[in-house]
């Protein structure tokens, strides 16, 4: 059966952003926003299409991670809710409330993005967990621009290198099984590079901080095992 992927509408993304803006790699305080409501991207091209995806809200959570008093989530498209469970460095950890469709997902922006000059929408990356559907370490990336279906990418991590696909505003790592791969890499580097091409054939290279990514990762993993 061919996996569905997951996807994180750009606007819900754009609210996680301030959040994502923590200097240590500590869990800190994160301002509680409330994002609109926005429709999931589709597939890529052979992929059936992915169930609606949680709104990330940035709530606020303590030193522990836990979200504070007074800490108002958003409701999803699907009918649950995304909070931000903690910030670690340079990322976010989201989850929706428990229950027999939780997802969790680690998120982050690009630190560097060239050609400055190329215009663009953010750029995010997020790592997603599925216990549902048995989906773990699930790597999709936001280029923030059109892109070729089918086309092809790059994401290197430290000196390993990965393929990766485009279609409409996305990326995936071409071949799922590499997946677990890229994220135990990811988990030991300092920094990420994503290179792809937009549908006018222009090259964009996106470098994300992997500062806090292993802590992320781990309240993740703990909250969608």
């Amino acid at each position: 059966m061919i996996r569905t992927r997951f996807l994180l509408p750009a606007a819900l993304a754009l609210a996680a952003a301030p959040a994502l803006a923590q200097p240590s790699s500590t869990a800190k305080p994160a301002a509680g926003t409330k994002p609109p409501a926005a429709s999931p991207a589709p597939a890529p091209a052979g992929k059936a299409a992915t169930k609606p995806d949680p709104k990330a809200a940035a709530g606020k959570a303590d030193a522990r991670g836990k979200p504070a008093a007074g800490a108002k989530p958003a409701a999803s498209p699907a009918g649950g809710q995304a909070t931000l469970l903690a910030s670690f460095g340079d990322w976010g950890a989201y989850a929706t409330p428990p229950g027999k469709s939780r997802i969790c997902y680690a998120l982050s922006q690009p630190k560097d993005r060239q050609p400055a000059s190329l215009q663009r929408d953010p750029g995010y990356i997020f790592v997603s967990f599925r216990p549902a559907e048995n989906v773990k370490n699930e790597i999709a990336v936001m280029m923030g621009f059109p892109t070729k279906d089918g086309g092809a990418g790059e994401a290197t991590v430290g000196t390993a290198k990965f393929n990766l696909v485009t279609k409409d505003k996305n990326a995936w790592v071409k071949n799922p099984a590499e997946e677990a791969q890229v994220v135990a890499a990811m988990g030991k580097a300092q920094t990420l590079v994503v290179k792809a091409s937009s549908a006018r054939g222009n090259q964009s290279t996106d470098r994300y901080s992997l500062n806090g990514f292993a802590d992320a990762l781990a309240r993740v993993r703990k909250e969608c095992p």
